[in-house]
């Protein structure tokens, strides 16, 4: 049995430390904030009306299956916990110019019909040609990559790939270019790249093989957990807490202690005794590891690439919008925001809010999270770091925070959604906000920009791992929750 600490209590976190004490070691996370669940957060504003209830992280639940395995491998059945609920129309997706918006749905046929009668039959047939080669990109993955520790470009290189796998994942081409060869209608590609953002990419420079993520999204559905998604966290800290995990929060790691090349145990701030370990867990970002924990120049190389940020309201509104449970609002000119948003370091451009941005809107139809005859809003927009750097906004800037807010709810008005009369209140979430509630550098929601390859799980010291949206296999609650089973088989039973 060994003494094992987790850093961080974000649902990597949990679900490692579920595992492992599920098979015999003593575990003990230990997390910076007073609430579990890192970026799967939560709000709740009370009002005269009743209470509204907000998902401040994820708003979507994908690859049910990864998280019944979860809690089966700990003793356990997910629907003892959690009541999870499809979603269909999965998104509504909302075209500039007008003409009909498109709903995605898990059934490949019925999507394609929708397209169909959309945008007529050439773009279905685009569609599915498209599908057949991200069917082969999923399998290829999922078989390959997913669910095994991938450490090094040498490791990719090594996997016995098929040649039918390597032509649908076409190594050296983007997301967006990929959309160009096999879409001729404008608003499919629109939709497309929009999957880059999944994982906090460019879809002018991310890998092709981000066409997995549409066909997971769109063959094993989006679900929605009654209560939000916070419960799985609530779910995720009650399993560990029967099986004999200690989760300790307000305790902030400020160093782990690995002389010798191997882990030793982890300070804390305002303690003076070490927490003694023999297995370190950092369900931190990568970036904060290797910079302020583990000090790791060699290791920095890339981190410093972020991914986009998510400039966030949270509104309370009076009535009914008709809209469906996600809604994405497209600009005009997509590659605008990717510029906006990206800037251009090299070139000395900086990064910006963007003016015309595509803007997210979630609208969960379930009286638990709103008061009767309201609706609770989360309302996310893609957006630059916070930071000072040419990347990166100061988004502690005065002023700007609710002059973009008000921007926002104006390019809402624009696109035929106007709420502003309708508004009990508004909470905004920068950036910079979500930075100091959970550790994210910067506030980049996925660690760095997206790729194939990530920092891997087993970190530069003996008994260190990485688990995590900025860690292999990405960002996510699925890809999270898979980091998690591969970190703790690689480090095995107590027995």
């Amino acid at each position: 049995m060994a003494r094992i600490v987790v850093v961080g209590a974000g649902v990597g976190g949990l679900a490692t430390a579920a595992r492992l004490a599920a098979t015999g070691h003593q575990v003990t996370v230990l997390e910076r904030a007073g609430t579990v669940g890192g970026k799967l957060g939560r709000y709740v504003r009370d009002t005269p009306a009743g209470a509204f209830h907000f998902d401040t992280g994820p708003s979507l639940l994908t690859l049910p299956d990864v998280f019944h395995d979860l809690f089966e491998a700990t003793g356990a059945k997910l629907d003892e916990y959690l009541d999870l609920t499809p979603v269909d129309p999965i998104v509504r997706h909302v075209f500039p110019g007008g003409g009909p918006a498109l709903d995605s749905c898990a059934d490949p046929a019925e999507f394609a019909a929708r397209i169909g009668a959309a945008f007529g039959d050439r773009a279905a047939a685009d569609w599915q040609r498209l599908w057949r080669r991200a069917a082969r990109v999923w399998q290829a993955s999922d078989r390959d990559i997913l669910r095994r520790p991938i450490d090094s470009p040498r490791d990719l290189a090594a996997l016995a790939w098929r040649l039918g796998d390597l032509a649908a994942i076409g190594p050296g081409r983007t997301l967006r270019g990929l959309g160009r060869r096999h879409l001729s209608d404008p608003r499919l590609r629109m939709l497309l790249d929009r999957y880059a953002t999944y994982t906090g990419a460019d879809p002018r420079r991310a890998p092709a093989a981000l066409v997995a993520v549409p066909y997971a999204e769109l063959t094993f559905g989006g679900w929605y957990l009654r209560g939000g998604l916070g419960t799985l966290a609530d779910a995720l800290l009650t399993r560990c807490l029967d099986l004999g995990v200690v989760v300790r929060t307000d305790a902030t790691v400020t160093r782990i202690d690995a002389a010798g090349g191997r882990v030793h145990g982890v300070r804390l701030r305002g303690v003076t005794a070490p927490v003694p370990a023999d297995v370190v867990v950092a369900n931190v970002d990568a970036l904060t590891l290797y910079r302020d924990l583990l000090p790791s120049p060699r290791r920095l190389t890339g981190l410093t690439d972020r991914s986009l940020a998510g400039f966030v309201l949270l509104l309370g509104l009076t009535g009914d919008s008709g809209l469906a449970h996600h809604n994405v609002f497209f600009p005009g000119d997509y590659d605008a925001e990717f510029d906006a948003v990206f800037g251009h370091p090299g070139r000395g451009v900086r990064a910006r809010p963007a003016a015309d941005p595509t803007v997210f809107v979630t609208v969960a139809n379930d009286p638990v999270v709103r008061p009767a005859g309201h609706e609770a809003w989360f309302v996310l927009v893609n957006a630059p770091r916070h930071g000072t750097a040419t990347g990166a906004v100061d988004w502690r800037r005065p002023g700007l925070a609710e002059a973009y807010a008000d921007r926002v709810l104006d390019v809402l008005a624009e696109r035929g959604v106007d709420v502003r009369d309708r508004l009990v209140f508004r909470e905004v979430r920068t950036p910079a906000d979500l930075d100091d509630a959970t550790g994210a550098p910067g506030g980049s929601i996925y660690g760095t920009a997206g790729g194939l390859l990530r920092p891997a799980n087993r970190g530069p010291a003996h008994g260190l791992w990485l688990v995590g949206g900025s860690s292999h296999p990405g960002g996510g609650l699925p890809m999270v929750t898979l980091s998690a089973q591969i970190v703790a088989d690689d480090i095995g039973p107590a027995w």
